[in-house]
C-alpha cells in the first residue's frame, strides 16, 4: 500500500458534531461496550501504537508487541467490533488505523460521568 492510499484509508473523516446524548441507558450501554474494549492492556497498547502513526499499520502490530499473531488479531477484532479503530484490506493484509470520531465520541462519553 503506497503513503497516499494509506492516508486515503485512514485519513480522519471530516469533522462532524455528534449530537447524540452522553447520558441515558443508550448512552451508558454505549459506554460500556467502549470500555469493555479497552479494558485490556493489550488493546491499549495497541490504540496508543496506532495513534503514534499518520498511516495505516498492518503486520507491524505484532512486530510491537510480546504476543502471539493470534492473540493480536483477535485483540483487534474486538477494537474493530468496538468502532475504535478500522481495518482495510490491502491484498493479503489488513491495514489498521484508528477511528478518530469514535475515540471522540468515547471522550465525551468518560467525560459526562
Amino acid at each position: 500500500m503506497t503513503k497516499a492510499s494509506a492516508n486515503e484509508h485512514c485519513g480522519a473523516p471530516p469533522e462532524q458534531a455528534d449530537l447524540r446524548p452522553i447520558e441515558g441507558a443508550e448512552a451508558d450501554e454505549e459506554l460500556a461496550t467502549l470500555a469493555k474494549a479497552v479494558g485490556h492492556p493489550a488493546r491499549v497498547q495497541i490504540l496508543r501504537l496506532l495513534a503514534r502513526k499518520t498511516a495505516c499499520i498492518c503486520g507491524d502490530i505484532v512486530d510491537e508487541l510480546p504476543l502471539a499473531q493470534s492473540t493480536v488479531s483477535q485483540h483487534l477484532k474486538v477494537l474493530k467490533e468496538a468502532g475504535l479503530i478500522r481495518g482495510e484490506v490491502d491484498g493479503p493484509r489488513v491495514c489498521y488505523c484508528l477511528e478518530p470520531r469514535a475515540l471522540r465520541r468515547f471522550k465525551a462519553l468518560v467525560g459526562g460521568l
